[in-house]
């Protein structure tokens, strides 16, 4: 579920994101939660599997991403996936801005975390993999595993 790095606590993590795309620039974004959300993150149980972010020209947002209803809340219990604000600095959202509409960039979330109390999403440049990049990507993982057993037997 989740688990210490660091300073860091990492409540949610996107590795079909690392597949699926070739991953570029990323950033650290703050997000605007309501108090469900937090409690219900801090436990761990969000997915970013469909999830993407949003520029538009003076905001981004985070799509798609569904935060599990907190066990304990009441009728005042957040909606499960809705549109949450990525809290960025007005030069990363003209960055990424214009990245997504001149040079065909998608912005995806790669891990959620707790940073000192506060929930943050790292969010990354993206292009999407085609599939002889993911068989290339898959052929060189296994190639490294077989060579590090070798050295590992070798040792032995």
């Amino acid at each position: 579920m989740a688990t210490q790095e660091g300073q860091f606590k990492i409540l949610s993590d996107n590795r079909q994101a690392r597949y699926n795309y070739l991953l570029f620039d990323r950033f650290e974004a703050g997000l605007a939660l309501t108090g469900t959300e937090v409690k219900s993150a801090r436990t761990g149980r969000i997915q970013l599997q469909d999830a993407y972010a949003e520029i538009q020209a003076t905001e981004a947002w985070l799509c798609n991403a569904h935060f599990s209803p907190y066990s304990h809340g009441n009728r005042y219990n957040h909606d499960t996936v809705r549109r949450r604000k990525l809290l960025l600095h007005r030069k990363e959202i003209d960055k990424l801005w214009s990245k997504t509409r001149d040079q065909g960039f998608s912005v995806v979330p790669t891990k959620i975390y707790l940073k000192n109390g506060l929930v943050k999403c790292e969010i990354a440049l993206a292009k999407g993999k085609k599939l002889h990049d993911k068989r290339a990507a898959e052929r060189k993982r296994e190639h490294d595993a077989e060579a590090r057993a070798a050295v590992q037997r070798r040792r032995d």
